[in-house]
């Protein structure tokens, strides 16, 4: 969750209650400034000064600010893949891998945005970096819908070697988000907002599960 940036607060010793939690305040403050500022602009002191936290201590918790970055975007991703308790209701085949999608919708299309927006405006200064956070995220991202999936799907066919078998799961939820997720998160990123696309969502939904659970029955090949 981003704070709300009112006035700079002062350095020195934090209140009683965010004492303790010094490297969520310092990654808070961080993703804060990289969606303001950008990656570039951000600097350490501005961390500092918005934290708050000395340098010194910034340092202990992160090398630089290249890794300041990559664990914001590490610590969003877990936020946003942690499907604890969520289980996809319906009753046919057809109705949980929906509901799976408008979850994943929802939950990455809403929250990723803008720090999508400031990875690929770094992506020319340091593409290595750019490319790390992208391979993260789709990693952790297809594992745990990889896993959901699995759950969804019961009703398919198995086979040792089909789309849900152990080697080729999380190949079979990359394609998943790639026909769910990609579409509209392009639209996002092109400033169109998700409140504006949401009533299409059903029906896009059902277009695109239907066509994926086409290929899966066909046992699709990579």
């Amino acid at each position: 969750m981003v704070m709300a940036r009112n006035k700079s607060p002062k350095r020195g010793r934090p209140p009683k209650d965010r004492a303790g939690d010094v490297q969520a305040r310092i990654l808070d403050a961080a993703q804060q400034l990289f969606l303001e500022k950008g990656f570039q602009s951000a600097s350490i002191d501005d961390i500092s000064e918005l934290a708050p936290a000395s340098k010194p201590t910034i340092y202990v918790h992160f090398p630089g600010k290249e890794a300041l970055f990559v664990a914001v975007v590490a610590r969003t991703i877990n936020e946003l893949t942690d499907f604890e308790g969520f289980a996809p209701a319906g009753r046919t085949i057809q109705e949980k891998p929906t509901n799976l999608g408008t979850e994943m919708v929802e939950k990455f299309v809403a929250d990723t945005v803008d720090l999508t927006r400031a990875t690929i405006a770094e992506a020319r200064r340091f593409p290595e970096l750019s490319r790390n956070v992208h391979d993260a995220a789709r990693d952790r991202a297809a594992w745990v819908v990889s896993q959901l999936l699995n759950e969804t799907t019961q009703r398919i066919v198995r086979s040792s070697k089909g789309p849900f078998s152990a080697k080729r799961r999380v190949a079979t939820a990359q394609m998943f988000m790639d026909l769910i997720l990609l579409p509209m998160l392009m639209r996002s990123l092109m400033g169109e907002e998700l409140k504006d696309f949401r009533k299409e969502l059903p029906t896009l939904l059902h277009e695109r599960v239907n066509f994926f659970l086409a290929a899966c029955e066909a046992d699709w090949r990579p």
